[in-house]
């Protein structure tokens, strides 16, 4: 029987808009039993992508109203399903199992979870690859915005942020995962960015810590030097800012197995290396994320590759590198509803 609600919570999940696909192993099911309890299963199929208060989630699950709130915040504090607070209400609603409840498992993940996931990750790849509208997007460092031409607000990390009061901070979950499956990784782990609402769930569970927008800049600063690409939310009202190295992310590291990476990736820009200026010296190959930069008597960026992250700029000693628009550039959505509004129309469950 439990089997069953394990197989039925996977296709609800699957109807999400960042999709749950099936395996032949199974492995979704492994990590769906590390989540949740047949009963917690069962709540999570009686909510919908929308927030509601206590009450209608109740009379849904037939369920005494208090006990129907202690079971709801626990599944929260869990990050089994979100929390969202309006003035005095609190209010839930499912979500995406990616970007959504693996995250927020961030302070029960072990290795036997890092082994699934690495397992699944192949499968989950697919899904981003299926919709034209994605999760996140990149933007370029702050460092290169001034070789961008016609840069919009949306695409400077620093107006992007401007809006935001509650900002918090958090370890990358990436990161955590490869350093239980013995790939540490050099760079920072208190490095994963939320804001406003997304913010307030993460500081509420002991995921992140409140920061000064000081604190913010300088963190922004510590990923620039460590050359972490910016993948926020893909929308113009950002929850999240993803600092990603190419060795750890799991979205970076699927897209540099693909040959046109670029393809897969909403961004505004990329760049572009001046024959006339490049001496070869090599300072941007280690920078680059997605093996874009073919080496010769002089550089070159294969456009195929290259994201628009802009970390191979600042770096240049000649300063042959310059950002060039991408004719391709999707028009961006207004916030995450819109965002996954978008994808799920895009894979036909909505």
């Amino acid at each position: 029987m439990s089997e069953e609600v394990y197989k039925n919570l996977a296709k609800f999940l699957d109807r999400m808009p960042g999709g749950f696909p099936e395996t032949r192993s199974g492995v979704e099911l492994k990590i769906l039993k590390k989540f949740f309890t047949p009963e917690q299963a069962g709540i999570l199929m009686k909510l919908t992508p929308f927030p509601e208060p206590v009450a209608k989630i109740a009379a849904r699950l037939e369920m005494d109203e208090a006990e129907t709130a202690r079971k709801l915040e626990q599944m929260a504090k869990e990050g089994s399903i979100y929390r969202v607070r309006a003035g005095d209400k609190v209010l839930y609603m499912a979500i995406n199992f990616v970007v959504g409840i693996y995250e927020f498992h961030l302070n029960s993940i072990d290795r036997e979870l890092a082994e699934l996931m690495e397992e699944y990750l192949p499968t989950l790849k697919t899904m981003w690859e299926k919709t034209k509208t994605k999760q996140l997007r990149v933007v370029p460092i702050h460092s290169a915005v001034a070789s961008a031409p016609a840069v919009s607000t949306y695409d400077q990390v620093r107006e992007l942020t401007k809006k935001h009061d509650l900002i918090s901070v958090a370890p990358c979950i990436c990161r955590k995962e490869q350093a239980l499956l013995d790939n540490p990784c050099d760079r920072p782990l208190e490095s994963c960015l939320q804001f406003g609402m997304a913010a307030q769930y993460y500081i509420e569970n002991g995921m992140g810590r409140k920061i000064s927008k000081d604190e913010l800049m300088a963190i922004l600063k510590m990923g620039e030097e460590k050359a972490l690409v910016l993948s926020p939310t893909n929308a113009q009202d950002i929850m999240n800012i993803c600092m990603c190295c190419g060795c750890c992310c799991g979205v970076l590291r699927g897209l540099k197995a693909m040959p046109k990476p670029a393809e897969q990736v909403q961004a505004s820009f990329q760049a572009r290396i001046d024959p006339g200026l490049c001496s070869a010296c090599g300072a941007c190959l280690d920078r680059c994320q997605m093996d874009a930069i073919a080496e010769g008597d002089v550089f070159r960026v294969d456009g195929e590759r290259c994201i628009g992250c802009g970390l191979c700029l600042p770096t240049c000693p000649e300063e042959a590198i310059y950002f060039v628009a991408r004719e391709t550039a999707a028009a961006l959505p207004a916030n995450i509803v819109e965002m996954n509004m978008r994808i799920g129309k895009e894979r036909g469950v909505l």
